[in-house]
């Protein structure tokens, strides 16, 4: 058995996701995301400096962007031929 198989799993509010820069849904949706970035470089220029052995490149790791939009299943395109059409009552 493995330390990791050991560790307790994160719940799915706690996941990050690579689709929103690795943020929690929660830190953007609460518009946290911006400051968890900013933390992230600070730590990771913080390590380069005191550990730049433990890096394999000279350059700052890059911190992922988030994206102005963010989709689970994004709603498909309303097809050009349907404008002005109403729905009936």
């Amino acid at each position: 058995m493995t330390a990791r198989s050991l560790e307790t799993p994160q719940p799915p509010e706690n996941r990050r996701h690579s689709g929103i820069g690795l943020n929690t849904p929660a830190d953007v949706h609460y518009g946290l995301a911006e400051a968890k970035a900013v933390e992230r470089a600070a730590t990771l220029d913080a390590a380069r400096a005191r550990f730049p052995e433990r890096f394999s490149t000279s350059q700052a790791p890059k911190i992922l962007t988030i994206p102005a939009t963010a989709w689970i299943n994004k709603p498909a395109d309303k097809p050009a031929e349907n404008d002005g059409l109403e729905l009936a009552a």
